[in-house]
């Protein structure tokens, strides 16, 4: 019950409110990760102008196998290496892809131009599904919750250098 292992893999692309960058931004995560990408909205009027409802970005969460497959082959291309503060005590790691063509086995499209994402990785132990259960009591042990030194071993176990 102690093992950790991959819940899920997001990728976002934040776009600001231009409706052509949107489309190449759904574009391009549809063909990186053959599912359905979904046009993230604001949700609620801000100080930058940005109206309620407007599109902002593109996201697509990837589970099982395809979060596991992704995320090994992301870390090649930081050379298998993570930053300290990536880490979070919630059992998330974090980071930014400057540029899609850092990715291995990914080419530029020209159709699409250079677009940076967000990839965001969350981590759980077996028995979190508790904590989705609609009982408002559903809380989660303090031994069983991960914390930063638990993620720490468990990418060093994968062969990851933390610094």
């Amino acid at each position: 019950m102690k093992q950790i292992r991959i819940e899920k893999v997001t990728l976002n692309i934040g776009c600001g409110d231009d409706k052509q960058k949107i489309e190449n931004a759904r574009k391009f995560l549809e063909k990186l990760t053959q599912v359905k990408p979904v046009i993230t909205v604001s949700k609620t009027r801000s100080t930058f102008g940005i109206a309620k409802g407007k599109p902002l970005g593109v996201k697509v969460t990837l589970r099982n196998g395809g979060a596991e497959q992704f995320f090994n082959s992301v870390l090649k291309s930081f050379d298998n290496k993570v930053k300290q503060d990536q880490i979070d005590n919630s059992g998330n790691l974090s980071f930014g892809v400057k540029e899609y063509i850092d990715l291995p086995n990914v080419k530029y499209m020209p159709e699409i131009g250079m677009l940076g994402m967000d990839v965001a990785v969350t981590l759980e132990r077996p028995g979190y599904h508790v904590k989705r259960r609609r009982i408002k009591k559903a809380i989660i042990g303090k031994t069983h919750r991960i914390n930063k030194e638990d993620i720490t071993n468990w990418l060093q176990q994968r062969g990851v250098k933390v610094e």
